[in-house]
């Protein structure tokens, strides 16, 4: 079989990339509102969940009626989200202001700033996948952050080093503007779906369960 041919490695790469580059502009564009960002985010999941299973198929249709469907979630969400942010800022904020710097401060902060990444990294694939409350998807992805800490210590790795590499100067920056928020979308879903395969061939289990926990 030759390289070049449409069943060759480039054609693939090149086919994979092309679908991350025009899953990237559409999060762009539906992104632009800012309230927006987390329903995009969410469309962008339901698309690179079926990427890691090679079953894709077509990109912009799912992704709008993704998009449609989770509006009012991914809402929620991207607020849940920048609360957390903000308020994990302000803490730190505070250790620095506050005359000799109260340990406690900081150990608040550390420990909220992991509470908050383990209940918000799956939370969105989670949505992509399951019908949930916004409570639910929250509790599910820190109980499987919990589950997995091996797999969850690796994803948090590669995602440093994939940031390290987008912001290493303006040449990688631009490719992060490109395709950046797909690429790192698409690796916390090669994860996540691992995860739902695990739990989802567990006995009682079911395709769109409420809980995942045992």
């Amino acid at each position: 079989m030759s390289f070049f041919s449409t069943e060759g490695g480039l054609y693939k790469f090149m086919s994979r990339l092309f679908q991350i580059v025009k899953l990237n502009l559409l999060w762009l564009l539906c992104s632009l509102p800012i309230v927006t960002m987390g329903a995009a985010s969410i469309a962008v999941y339901s698309i690179t969940l079926k990427m890691v299973d090679e079953q894709e198929g077509y990109i912009a249709k799912p992704f709008f009626k993704a998009f449609r469907e989770n509006l009012k979630q991914g809402i929620i969400l991207e607020v849940i989200t920048v609360v957390c942010v903000y308020a994990i800022y302000l803490d730190f904020q505070l250790f620095h202001a506050i005359e000799d710097n109260p340990i406690i401060f900081l150990f608040i902060g550390i420990l909220s700033a992991i509470v908050c990444f383990l209940a918000l990294l799956y939370a969105y694939p989670l949505a992509a996948r399951y019908e949930n409350r916004i409570s639910r998807t929250l509790k599910n992805s820190f109980d499987i952050a919990v589950r997995f800490p091996g797999r969850t210590v690796m994803l948090t790795l590669i995602l440093a080093v994939e940031f390290v590499i987008m912001f290493w100067n303006s040449t990688t920056l631009f490719f992060a503007i490109l395709i950046g928020p797909t690429c790192v979308m698409f690796t916390i879903s090669g994860f996540a779906r691992y995860f739902f395969r695990v739990l989802e061939k567990e006995p009682g289990a079911v395709s769109n369960p409420e809980d995942l926990e045992d």
